[in-house]
């Protein structure tokens, strides 16, 4: 019965690792029932999702999704998992914040990641963590688009003011 359920569990994570375009490991050593709780909500709601496995199961999991790098060194102790379906940056941003803010206490620390089925280390899920969400790259892509087509406007504008002003 408990190979059964360990099966289920690792099918699950399979199916978790193979939706998700980036996965955060953390250490949550230390962090409080309302904080993780409040960590699950901030993630939930930015399209995300966080959860506590087994490392052991987590590694096969990993194998079973053709993820070939070793994650031994990351996958001892305390871990938690915080999977990133909708965009890539959310759980980066996310769990780096929390992580900011126990920076002092010692407690809930990002140890790495996996990004586009690739390990990465902890300083690059922090330099993902301050990038722009997507929101805010569009709205800057599109500012950069309309720069050009305001100041023609404005010019038509004024050059249509100035022929008025001649007029009278």
């Amino acid at each position: 019965m408990a190979t059964e359920l360990k099966k289920q569990q690792v099918a699950e994570l399979v199916e978790k690792i193979a939706k998700a375009q980036s996965i955060v490991l953390v250490d949550y050593k230390g962090l409080k029932v309302n904080e993780e709780t409040e960590l699950r909500k901030n993630l939930r709601e930015a399209g995300a999702e966080y959860l506590v496995a087994k490392n052991r199961l987590f590694k096969i999991a990993l194998a079973e999704a053709g993820i070939a790098d070793k994650f031994d060194d990351l996958l001892e102790g305390t871990t938690g998992f915080a999977f990133g379906y909708a965009d890539a940056v959310t759980p980066a941003k996310v769990t780096f914040e929390l992580a900011k803010s126990k920076a002092k206490a010692n407690v809930f620390q990002i140890k790495g990641g996996v990004l586009e089925g690739r390990r990465v280390e902890a300083n690059a899920v922090e330099a993902l963590a301050k990038l722009p969400s997507r929101d805010q790259l569009l709205s800057m892509v599109l500012n950069g688009m309309l720069g050009p087509i305001r100041k023609l406007a404005y010019a038509a504008v004024a050059i249509a003011d100035k022929k008025e002003a001649a007029a009278e």
